[in-house]
């Protein structure tokens, strides 16, 4: 059995009811996008792309910067045959669990036979069942690892480019808010950023459709008396992981501060995944990336890329 593997992201809103998930046969006559320039799909809580296994599909998959590997729903590997793998185990936030693979011969972010498009081959992906990953599947960092993927809120595309470790400085627009982070179990973790002063560290988790906090940050709240109400999160695996949420003012983020940021604490697993207990830390989600209208993560030169707010007040 492998080690584990950490898929961090809640990918349900908190309490809120099952949606369905795609119809793939739907899917199969949708139009085709050109893969360079990926229309994603948007619900409020879960952000979705085209996804070709071999010559099938598009599927939708959820673009998750939080999962360390790509993840296929159950019922999609089974109604395409796909070659049952080894078991591993996996971490999500609700804790952690044995779940069977299946042997994913090629992977295709994108639409097959236009332009450059993300491609893996042979790809051992866990399984899960798709009413709790909410999609078919999940895209992780396995997949996306040396590329740049740009995400365009506003006009609800998404762009994915080859990228290399720069030999000199790259020159930035004067709207761009640029971030450094270092890389943690291929994830990148930003160290620039603070609450109140106090230096936090930030995971982006595009998966995730709330931002989490851990027990150390908790504390640190707690001491600025912040009420907080308790609420459940649905895990990928299907568990419930009990929370406490708020919304939390003071966080910087490079030159940016949040007012008022909504974050669940809890103890949850993918923290010690990451050696993130003690540390105050956050795994920042889709709901906080879309207050910049766009976002652009590069793997590659560890770097995320914000667009500056049109208002420029607190966030």
């Amino acid at each position: 059995m492998n080690p584990a593997l950490l898929l961090a992201s809640p990918l349900l809103a908190l309490l809120s009811p099952e949606q369905p998930a795609p119809d793939p046969a739907a899917q199969q006559n949708a139009q085709q996008t050109p893969v360079d320039q990926l229309d994603f799909s948007n619900d409020d809580t879960r952000m979705t792309v085209p996804v070709t296994i071999g010559t099938t599909g598009p599927f939708r998959f959820v673009v998750d910067t939080g999962a360390e590997r790509t993840v296929i729903a159950r019922e999609l590997a089974e109604a395409l045959r796909l070659t049952p793998g080894r078991t591993v185990r996996i971490t999500a936030m609700a804790g952690s669990a044995s779940v069977e693979t299946f042997l994913i011969p090629d992977i295709g972010v994108g639409t097959a036979g236009r332009g450059a498009r993300i491609t893996s081959s042979r790809i051992d992906a866990p399984a899960l069942l798709q009413r709790h990953l909410g999609a078919q599947g999940l895209v992780g960092i396995d997949t996306l690892k040396n590329h740049a993927v740009t995400i365009d809120f506003g006009r609800q595309a998404m762009t994915v480019t080859p990228s290399s470790r720069r030999v000199r400085a790259e020159r930035f627009g004067p709207d761009d808010i640029v971030i450094r982070a270092k890389n943690l179990l291929g994830q990148l973790v930003v160290t620039d950023a603070s609450y109140h002063g106090r230096r936090i560290r930030v995971v982006i988790d595009t998966g995730s459709v709330v931002s989490m906090g851990n027990l150390a940050l908790r504390r640190l709240v707690t001491r600025d008396s912040k009420l907080m109400s308790p609420v459940k999160l649905m895990s990928v695996t299907g568990g419930m992981l009990e929370a406490d949420y708020t919304e939390v003012g003071g966080v910087e983020l490079g030159s940016v501060t949040f007012a008022n940021l909504p974050v669940a604490f809890s103890d949850a697993a993918p923290f010690g995944r990451l050696g993130l207990r003690e540390a105050p830390a956050l795994l920042l989600g889709i709901d906080a990336l879309r207050l910049f209208g766009r976002v652009r993560i590069d793997f590659a030169n560890r770097e995320i890329r914000l667009a500056k707010p049109k208002d420029t007040a607190p966030l």
